[in-house]
């Protein structure tokens, strides 16, 4: 079980929402900084992106978060 480093109590899985145009998904980390693309806002072809985990202190509401590469 993870603990919470602030106040030690439980911490649970969750993520970040994203939301974009009327859709959902769990937001993500890409690879470098921003480039404007005039098409689509910001540049992300040829990045790597990354789910982003959030984990969230039951007490205190602390939260980290982590991009893991899929195994």
């Amino acid at each position: 079980m993870t603990r919470c480093p602030k106040c030690g109590s439980k911490m649970e899985a969750g993520f970040v929402l994203e939301v974009d145009g009327g859709s959902a998904k769990p937001a993500r980390w890409v690879e470098g900084m921003p480039e404007r693309s005039f098409w689509t806002g910001i540049r992300l072809k040829g990045r790597a992106q990354i789910p982003i985990t959030a984990m969230r202190c039951v007490r205190c509401g602390f939260l980290e978060q982590y991009a893991r590469r899929p195994e």
